[in-house]
């Protein structure tokens, strides 16, 4: 199971009051209700604090997972995508 960036948790339980029990890796910015509105907020909180995450890149349907592996990248090396995520996921 893959596991979630502290800034990840901390910015949707302070700042958007999202409650800790829905923050799951398979959890996405809808399952969350974030509107777009909040969404790029929160791309622009991540990208503060990380110093990279040009989250526009993501796939709408990104899982925080997903976001996780991509805030934890090396710089430059971009988001995988949705056929490299599940052959990572099934080693």
């Amino acid at each position: 199971m893959s596991t979630i960036h502290p800034r990840i948790t901390e910015v949707l339980t302070h700042t958007f009051k999202v409650p800790a029990a829905e923050i799951r890796p398979d959890s996405t910015m809808d399952s969350l209700e974030m509107d777009s509105l909040a969404v790029a907020e929160f791309s622009v909180l991540l990208r503060e604090t990380s110093g990279d995450g040009d989250l526009d890149r993501l796939p709408k349907d990104a899982t925080l997972a997903d976001i996780s592996r991509f805030l934890g990248a090396p710089s430059g090396s971009g988001m995988p995508t949705r056929d490299e995520a599940h052959l990572s996921n099934a080693r």
